[in-house]
């Protein structure tokens, strides 16, 4: 972030602290909840997607990620080769298809 967008930003901050517009907000005073996977992206990008979340708009990216950890673990709870062959498939499509939402993510921000 630039010197002069980070200036910006922090006076911002300050207004609204010094007018009381960042009293009483939900979850004041406690933690920030436990989010291990916003630690890959940078945090501009994780605030975004968790205000999107909060208001039920997700990147496609964001729901790939979700069904590819729910086909990860169907995998591991699966017990039929079969199964197994199918599911391995799915995982190998949606990691394609996540890869390629966030390639295009990162050609569009830059």
């Amino acid at each position: 972030m630039s010197r002069s967008l980070r200036n910006l930003t922090e006076a911002q901050i300050r207004k609204a602290q010094a007018q009381g517009k960042l009293d009483h907000l939900e979850g004041e005073g406690k933690p920030l909840p436990h989010r291990p996977g916003d630690a890959l992206i940078d945090p501009g990008t994780a605030i975004g997607h968790r205000i999107m979340a909060e208001h039920g708009a997700l990147p496609e990216e964001i729901k790939l990620k979700k069904e590819l950890a729910a086909a990860r673990d169907a995998w591991q709870a699966a017990t039929d080769p079969a199964e197994k062959k199918r599911l391995m498939a799915e995982i190998a499509r949606l990691d394609l298809a996540y890869n390629i939402a966030v390639e295009a993510r990162r050609k569009f921000l830059d």
